[in-house]
């Protein structure tokens, strides 16, 4: 018996740039496309088109040479900077898009959890989304039925299971296709990126039940900015680069090749109009670190206040507006997120139409030695992100607020902890 689960040969994807997206498809196409490519329970799916010779360089290879096998059972992380490629491969193995060229064989039925608007119709309620995808996976109305409390339960979504899809927050709607995409039991689980939606309890519920999927012996082929998460779950780990793999290996290996291939620190980025990240009402304009000495050097001492500094623009003001970022370790595991709305509502910094600067200050004598990424985060709360990015800048913190001479004593790059405050010690009295 075969014990591939997944064979990826040579495939690469070209878009032409500034082209219009495909629009969404009706109901009646989606299940007509279905009925007439059941891709998800084909044993084998091989795909290959001709490639363009445009010579007006009017286009970019979202994925170029990638040739990977995930084994049966197996999970397998994705890792690579936005615009990597890592997205566009997990579309292609869901036969969302086609490839421009080479070939990917699949054995088993596909399921697939990528971002908010894909995998659910948008006029069906919940329930019946939830009948349509098992449909799709080749399952049996009653095998549908007898997962389906299940679903409905570890979404936590009964109040609002009759209610179109259309109407859901994209938090509701993860968290709906998460438990679509995981109880229905496909042999092959795709997921992108499904932990950056949803409150810290639900990322944790959805990473025990990606154990307990790994476990029953299916194949995960899972995409993530979290590089905890990524080494928790996955022995093995891609890591895409430009749209090629450039690594592939031991998760903690490849993990550590991610997080130093930036090489150089670089404590700010600022981005031009063009490239400025956000949408047609936010736009994020730079995020840099300094000290409070106004050090930007990008090594900072720890007993120096450290302010991150954030430039945005807007042009609509929306009261639910959150800006932030997350401090990462070089071992990917998230030290903070901080956002203007952690404080009471009355010290939230006033947002103006254009130009707005805002800094964040990380107090003296938190951090450990170590280096930081700073990863923008910028959403509507409970609502959407705008902008959610992996580093744009980084910046290193030497131990040195120590007061005592056994602190000081200590070799600052084996004190254990992310963070190292100096905490206070009284007698019972």
């Amino acid at each position: 018996m075969n014990n591939t689960a997944i064979h990826v040969e040579n495939l690469g994807k070209l878009y032409k740039i500034g082209s219009t997206k495909e629009s969404n498809k009706t109901f009646r196409e989606a299940i007509t496309d279905a009925v007439k490519v059941p891709w998800r329970s084909m044993k084998n799916v091989i795909f290959k088109q001709p490639v363009t010779n445009d010579k007006n360089n009017n286009y970019i290879w979202a994925l170029k040479d990638v040739s990977f096998e995930v084994k049966r059972g197996e999970v397998v992380g994705v890792i690579g900077r936005n615009g990597a490629g890592k997205s566009t491969l997990l579309k292609i193995l869901s036969r969302i898009t086609e490839p421009t060229e080479g070939r990917i064989v699949l054995h088993g039925r596909v399921g697939s959890l990528l971002e908010v608007g894909t995998g659910f119709h948008s006029e069906l309620t919940g329930e019946e989304n939830i009948y349509l995808s098992g449909t799709i996976l080749g399952m049996s109305s009653r095998e549908i039925s007898s997962k389906f409390d299940e679903i409905v339960s570890f979404a936590e979504m009964r109040k609002f299971i009759n209610t179109p899809v259309k109407y859901y927050s994209s938090g509701m709607y993860m968290r709906l296709a998460f438990a679509v995409a995981a109880h229905l039991e496909p042999e092959i689980l795709l997921v992108d990126e499904v932990l950056a939606v949803g409150d810290a309890d639900f990322q944790k519920k959805c990473l025990g039940k990606m154990n307990d999927v790994a476990n029953e012996g299916r194949t995960i082929l899972f995409v993530s900015h979290n590089m905890a998460a990524v080494q928790s779950l996955c022995k093995k780990t891609i890591l895409l680069e430009s749209g090629s793999v450039v690594k592939s290996g031991d998760s903690k290996s490849v993990v550590s090749s991610y997080l130093s291939s930036s090489g150089r620190i670089t404590s700010a980025m600022v981005w031009s109009d063009e490239t400025a990240p956000g949408n047609e009402e936010i736009t994020l304009k730079s995020m840099s670190a300094y000290s409070d000495d106004g050090n930007n050097s990008g090594v900072y001492q720890s007993r120096k206040k450290i302010i991150i500094e954030t430039k945005f623009t807007t042009t609509n003001i929306h009261s639910a507006l959150c800006v932030g970022f997350d401090l990462v370790s070089a071992q990917g595991e998230t030290v903070l997120r901080s956002y203007q709305t952690d404080m009471p509502p009355e010290k939230w910094p006033k947002v103006k139409q254009g130009e707005n600067i805002w800094r964040c200050m990380i107090p003296a004598g938190l951090l450990n030695a170590g280096h930081f990424d700073l990863c923008p985060r910028i959403g509507i709360h409970n609502m959407y992100w705008i902008v959610y990015l992996d580093s744009v800048a980084q910046f290193e913190v030497v131990l040195d607020h120590g007061v005592s001479p056994f602190w000081s004593s200590l070799d600052s790059r084996n004190h254990p902890g992310i963070i190292a405050p100096i905490l206070t010690w009284e007698p019972m009295k």
